[in-house]
C-alpha cells in the first residue's frame, strides 16, 4: 500500500473519532455546568484546556458555553472543531475512496457541511441533538467499516487511527475532571463529586457497562479502574494500548518490519498491566492522565515516522 494511502486512512479515522470526542467533551461539559456554582469553577474552561485549546482563550476571562461552541463544535478555522474534523474526513476518505465500501463512503458523504448554516445561537439552542448527529455519524462510519471493509492493511491503518484518537480522548476526559476537581478539594465523595464522577461514565457511554460490572456502587476508585484498566470495556484506555498493539503487530506482519512505535506501544500495554486504580491515585491522578497523554503523542510520532507519514 502506499503511504500516502495509509496516512489517509489513518487520518480519516482519526478525524471521526476526533470529531466524536469533541462532542462528548461538550455532553460532559454541559453536565457539569449545570452543577451549583459552576460559574465560579469554570467549567467550560476545564473543557478547553482538556482539548489542549486553552491559549485560544483569555487567561483572566471567565469561558462561556458560546465561546466553547463556536470554537470546538463551529469554528472552521480550529482544525480540530467538530466541523472542520468532519471535513476533513471526507477529504481524506475522498482521496482514498478506492479502499472505503460504499456504505463508508455515504457514511463520510452524507450531510457533512450540516454544520456550515449554523450559528452560534442556533447551535447552542440545538446543541444536544447536534451532538447526537455528530455520535451517530461517527458510530455509522465505524459499523459500515465492521461490516464491510476487507481486513487488510488498510482496515489496520484504519482502526490503529481511531484506537489512538479514542485512547487521547479518555485520558482528556479524565483530565476535565480533575482540573473541575482542583479549586475544591474538600468536594471529594461528595454529591457533587459523585455526579461529576458519573458524568465521565455517561461522556463515555460506559454507565451501563460500569453497572454490570460494579453493581450500584459509585466511587473514584472503581470508576477510575474500569475507564483506565479494564480491558474489556471498548473506551477504556487498557483495551485502547491493546488494540494499537494488535492492529501495530498486524502492520508489523504485513509489511515484515518493526519500528520505534512497536517498541513503545508494548512498553505502554506492559505498563498497564502492572498497576491498579489504588496505584494511579498515589501516583496522582493527573500525572498518571499525563503521562499517558505524552505516551500517545510519542506514540503518533513513531508511527508517522515509521511508516513514512507527510
Amino acid at each position: 500500500m502506499l503511504s500516502r494511502t495509509a496516512e489517509n486512512l489513518y487520518w480519516m479515522a482519526r478525524y471521526m473519532e476526533r470529531a466524536e470526542s469533541t462532542a462528548r467533551l461538550l455532553t460532559m461539559g454541559q453536565r457539569m455546568a449545570i452543577l451549583p456554582g459552576a460559574h465560579h469553577r469554570d467549567e467550560w474552561r476545564s473543557v478547553v484546556r482538556a482539548t489542549g485549546c486553552e491559549e485560544n482563550f483569555p487567561p483572566d476571562a471567565h469561558v462561556r458555553e458560546t465561546d466553547v461552541v463556536a470554537y470546538l463544535m463551529l469554528d472552521p478555522e480550529n482544525p480540530s472543531s467538530i466541523r472542520s474534523c468532519l471535513a476533513r474526513a471526507r477529504a481524506n476518505g475522498k482521496s482514498a475512496r478506492t479502499m472505503l465500501t460504499q456504505d463508508m463512503w455515504e457514511a463520510l458523504n452524507e450531510g457533512w457541511r450540516k454544520l456550515d448554516s449554523y450559528d452560534v445561537a442556533e447551535a447552542r439552542q440545538q446543541l444536544p441533538g447536534l451532538i447526537d448527529w455528530v455520535k451517530t455519524r461517527a458510530m455509522t462510519f465505524r459499523g459500515a467499516a465492521d461490516s464491510g471493509q476487507l481486513r487488510n492493511e488498510g482496515h489496520d491503518f484504519l482502526r490503529t487511527g481511531a484506537a489512538l484518537e479514542r485512547a487521547q480522548m479518555t485520558l482528556r476526559l479524565l483530565d476535565v475532571k480533575y482540573y473541575v476537581l482542583l479549586p475544591e478539594t474538600e468536594v471529594i465523595g461528595g454529591n457533587r463529586d459523585h455526579y461529576q464522577w458519573t458524568s465521565v461514565l455517561h461522556a463515555l457511554s460506559g454507565s451501563r457497562a460500569y453497572h454490570h460490572v460494579y453493581g450500584g456502587a459509585y466511587t473514584p476508585w472503581q470508576i477510575t479502574d474500569f475507564i483506565m484498566l479494564n480491558r474489556l470495556f471498548p473506551r477504556s484506555v487498557a483495551y485502547c494500548y491493546d488494540q494499537l498493539a494488535y492492529r501495530l503487530n498486524r502492520l508489523s506482519g504485513w509489511h515484515d518490519t518493526r519500528g520505534k512505535a512497536h517498541d513503545t506501544v508494548q512498553q505502554m500495554v506492559v505498563g498497564f498491566e502492572n498497576i491498579d486504580s489504588g496505584e494511579i491515585f498515589r501516583r496522582g491522578l493527573h500525572e498518571t492522565v499525563q503521562t499517558g497523554i505524552a505516551s500517545t503523542d510519542r506514540l503518533a510520532m513513531e508511527i508517522a515516522e515509521d511508516y513514512h507519514f507527510g
